[in-house]
């Protein structure tokens, strides 16, 4: 099977269809998995998928499509295409997603859709017209079901008379791939980008006993802090269940956690969330898991 598409959902399908036993290759046009995503974060996964999968094609598109009696003809054009067409049973393709706010005729009922096809709503998921509300993906970015569920309980507490409003800090991102990668908040490629400053505490899993315990020590977790309050900015995550592991950081953002509070959060041990305690810790540099310790920036 070839997967077109190298971002969250071709990989989770990639995924998928790997566990069942399909031969898996995979295209993107950009130069990494996942684009958009720190690279410290996407490297365990790629490094694990590469043994696993027939091939991944970077900095490559699809030029062309046969169907043929004995399968799919694909053409190839860049960095890693190979030198001739490729024959597969299946093409999936996952690039790229199309707001439907003008195919469902929502311009009939007066409601604005804007040029990229998403429904403009404000807090309360109130639409231009008083009394139609709209969630989900149809009112833009992240489109993630479970924002869209979040909106969906304030906009019937706001039919039903309560004061309520959708104002959440962040929204937690995960790829559930094999390796899982999760992050939310403030990114390192983002703050790069717009020059934040910020400091990090990063914790490998190679260091982890549950992890080591498990057998798969590739993960890491990383913490971004303000500098000055040591408040928690962003979280980023890789290794199985990192999707599970991520709503913890959240909390910590939406509280107004600082590094040494989540150091001095008491983990079980021995769990893969401890990682998190620990990554605070190599921030604050009080760490006694890995010698010898970051020591804090005065």
């Amino acid at each position: 099977m070839l997967v077109i598409g190298g971002g969250i959902i071709g990989l989770e399908m990639a995924t998928v269809y790997a566990t069942l036993g399909s031969e898996i290759d995979i295209v993107e046009l950009q130069p990494t998995l996942i684009p958009g995503c720190d690279p410290d974060l996407v490297r365990p996964l790629t490094k694990r998928i590469k043994k696993r999968y027939h091939s991944i094609m970077l900095e490559t598109k699809v030029t062309d499509v046969q169907a043929q009696k004995q399968g799919l003809k694909v053409s190839f054009e860049g960095k890693n295409a190979p030198d001739k067409p490729q024959l597969y049973d299946k093409v999936l393709v996952a690039v790229g997603r199309t707001p439907n706010g003008r195919s469902i005729n929502a311009e009939a009922a007066g409601i604005n859709i804007d040029e990229h096809g998403f429904i403009p709503v404000d807090q309360q998921m109130r639409t231009n017209v008083p009394n139609i509300y709209a969630i989900g993906d149809v009112v833009g970015q992240p489109m993630l079901a479970h924002k869209a569920t979040h909106e969906a309980k304030v906009a019937a507490e706001v039919i039903a008379g309560l004061p309520a409003q959708f104002d959440a800090m962040t929204i937690p991102s995960v790829a559930y791939t094999d390796p899982e990668v999760a992050w939310m908040g403030l990114t390192e490629t983002e703050a790069k980008a717009k020059g934040i400053e910020y400091e990090k505490g990063a914790f490998p899993w190679a260091a982890s006993g549950r992890a080591l315990g498990i057998g798969r020590d590739e993960g890491m977790t990383k913490l971004l802090f303000e500098p000055g309050s040591r408040r928690i900015l962003g979280a980023g995550i890789v290794g199985p269940n990192a999707g599970e592991l991520i709503g913890e950081t959240v909390l910590a953002l939406e509280m107004g956690a600082d590094a040494e509070d989540i150091g001095l959060t008491v983990h079980p041990h021995p769990t893969l969330n401890e990682t998190i305690c620990f990554a605070a810790e190599m921030a604050e540099g009080s760490i006694t898991d890995l010698l010898p310790p970051r020591k804090r920036k005065k």
